[in-house]
């Protein structure tokens, strides 16, 4: 017979649920000071690259931190666009093994090569007959992989398309890694729910849950405030919501005063 109090999973349940909103808060909140631009700039830099390199299609998959998984977030060409939303396990096909390698790869016949998951391409309702894949790498490590597929003129892929795919690549790594918010989203979540795992859980409360969530965004936050900002805006949806209204008109005069300041630049350079 139940006397009324949770049973530990339930308990536990409850606790990562309430982690789970904590950790929502502040992504909403960074999103809104910080919008994630990264699809629409990621598909004009696939449409710049399938049209420098000259190919039917031009694909972008980046790594996803919470599956492990690489997942095709912009393509371009006539060819490209059923790609997009599509992932594959970050050591599966030719994509997963320049990932894994960081070793660009043009193949003339892909349907000969053993790494070819043709099932894959037909699910986006095109089989390329040629294919290059290069890495996008900085110092940071490997982000995804960019992929192009035909040369318009029918030709193989040559050492010349390898080194203009390279470059391109670099310009799409840099706009994938921008995207910060989306990065560290699952850094933030993971850690949360690992000190529910790792700490006394019989003790964590909801106060414990957004002490932790805090630190956690004060540490991502390193040189940049966007997340220490996201962390005070997320844990204000507990506040009195006469602190609220306070918040927000303290808020309103920081951006008339950016705005006075951005104009006075804007107007000395003219």
């Amino acid at each position: 017979m139940s006397d009324g109090r949770p049973t530990p999973a339930a308990a536990a349940r409850d606790r990562a649920l309430d982690a789970l909103l904590a950790v929502a808060a502040r992504l909403r909140a960074a999103d809104a000071v910080a919008p994630s631009t990264a699809e629409p700039a990621l598909r004009a830099v696939a449409e710049a690259a399938a049209a420098v390199v000259r190919v039917t299609a031009a694909s972008v998959a980046l790594l996803d931190a919470a599956s492990g998984r690489l997942v095709f977030r912009a393509a371009a060409g006539p060819e490209g666009g059923g790609v997009v939303g599509l992932s594959i396990a970050a050591h599966e096909g030719i994509a997963g093994y320049v990932y894994s390698t960081g070793q660009a790869l043009a193949i003339a016949d892909v349907v000969a090569d053993p790494r070819f998951e043709r099932a894959t391409a037909e699910r986006t309702g095109y089989v390329p007959r040629s294919l290059l894949a290069v890495p996008l790498v900085d110092e940071v490590g490997i982000a995804g992989v960019m992929e192009f597929l035909d040369r318009r003129d029918g030709a193989p892929f040559d050492l010349v398309d390898v080194e203009v795919a390279t470059r391109m690549a670099a310009a799409t790594t840099a706009v994938a890694r921008a995207s910060h918010v989306d990065r560290d989203a699952g850094e933030l979540l993971r850690t949360v729910l690992a000190g529910l795992v790792d700490g006394d859980d019989s003790s964590l409360d909801d106060a414990d849950i957004e002490a932790l969530s805090t630190e956690v965004a004060d540490r991502l936050a390193g040189d940049d405030p966007l997340w220490r900002l996201a962390d005070r805006i997320g844990r204000l949806r507990a506040a009195d919501p006469d602190d609220i209204e306070l918040a927000v008109a303290w808020l309103d005069a920081l951006l008339e005063r950016t705005e006075r300041r951005t104009g006075s630049a804007h107007r000395r350079r003219a």
